[in-house]
């Protein structure tokens, strides 16, 4: 196998790492403009105090952002457990029966369309470049040193989060009383506008009905978040 096709295959995987993390910031932003969204407008329909809205805006974003971060790190972290552990077992299974190995990754590739001298040649080749790689990627879907890392995972989408929080939270603290809410349901709208709009062309989707969900489960959430808040505040 010639070092340019496998270069190929290196950077398409590195792209579409790319691409999966780029996809998953624009979901976080999306869940922290809905969630303080919803939480900040809540608030506004109990009190128009400026800082009880400034409390409740800036201890959801810690919240979320936290509960945001925690868990991916805890579901990645045990992606990654289960990717050494099927890594340990590959190196396992090479060490103690590498013809039945040999055998199984020539079927792989059989599988794929090539014919079987053809697919035996690749095979050998890659096991004799790197045994365990290969299985990994063929077997596995496994690339190269692609684990997952659960501090990436937990960084981007605190971060994420807390850019997409942000906007509610400034559009609700810092106009007067009277201009609050049009002002934060303006800026979600059009916030939730460009989320959905990047996360459909990230996944191929059609633009106009992932722009009309989201923007409909945005606003749904102020519009019930700040009924709740209405009646709450309206019985203490």
């Amino acid at each position: 196998m010639s070092a340019a096709p496998h270069a190929e295959e290196t950077s398409l995987a590195a792209f579409n790492a790319r691409l999966n993390w780029l996809r998953a910031g624009v979901l976080g932003a999306n869940d922290g403009i809905v969630s303080t969204a919803g939480l900040v407008v809540g608030v506004a329909g109990a009190t128009g105090d400026r800082t009880a809205l400034v409390v409740a805006g800036l201890a959801g974003i810690v919240a979320g952002a936290l509960s945001m971060a925690g868990g991916e790190y805890v579901s990645v972290s045990t992606q990654r457990d289960t990717e050494r552990a099927m890594l340990a077992k590959e190196a396992r299974e090479l060490e103690e029966t590498p013809e039945e190995e040999l055998e199984e990754l020539t079927g792989f590739y059989r599988a794929k369309g090539l014919s079987a001298a053809t697919a035996r040649t690749v095979a050998e080749e890659l096991t004799a470049h790197d045994a365990l790689a290969a299985h990994a990627e063929a077997e596995l879907g496994i690339e190269g040193d692609s684990l997952v890392n659960p501090w990436h995972a937990a960084w981007a989408s605190m971060i994420a989060f807390t850019l997409g929080a942000l906007l509610p939270f400034l559009a609700i603290v810092l106009p007067s009383a009277g201009a609050r809410l049009p002002v934060t349901v303006a800026a979600v709208v059009v916030a939730l506008c460009v989320t959905g709009t990047v996360s459909a062309r990230l996944g191929g989707a059609p633009v106009a009905p992932a722009v009309l969900r989201v923007v409909g489960v945005g606003v749904l959430a102020m519009a019930l978040t700040f009924a709740v808040g209405s009646l709450v505040g309206g019985a203490l």
